[in-house]
């Protein structure tokens, strides 16, 4: 794999990353969803696509990151008291997920800069590309 290819695979990974954190920020003001059930927040996990020891044993060659797939963050819920609310139980509190609107946007900066790294990654590999083509056509 190439590292145009190893750097494609990272965009994708960081832009899966991104549309899971977009659900959890549009979803925690969510007290109920359409079906009566409260929304659970996801995480999306990813790793090498390759083990790190076959790679240096010359198995395998490095194939970038995928993702595993996308799991349910067991955080719990939150209670607030709003006793005027349609959902709120007979003491008055609504459950809401427990999503922290700080920790959402760490991530959402972090994976940020890990796309941006990953274009400034692709466009470097694109430049060096030409430069051997250069090189050649020079010879």
């Amino acid at each position: 794999m190439d590292a145009i290819a190893i750097s494609r695979s990272g965009l994708d990974v960081e832009w899966r990353r991104m549309e899971v954190i977009a659900l959890n920020l549009a979803n925690m003001e969510s007290s109920s969803g359409a079906n009566g059930k409260s929304y659970v927040p996801l995480r999306l996990v990813s790793g090498p696509s390759e083990s790190f020891d076959q790679v240096l044993d010359g198995l395998k060659r490095p194939g970038g990151v995928k993702a595993y797939g996308i799991e349910p963050d067991t955080s719990g819920t939150r209670r607030v008291y709003q006793p005027g609310h349609p959902h709120a139980d007979a003491a008055g509190f609504v459950t809401y997920p427990n999503i922290s609107h700080a920790e959402e946007m760490t991530l959402m900066v972090k994976t940020a800069r890990a796309y941006e790294a990953n274009l400034v990654a692709m466009a470097a590999a694109q430049q060096i590309y030409s430069s051997a083509l250069q090189i050649g056509r020079q010879q």
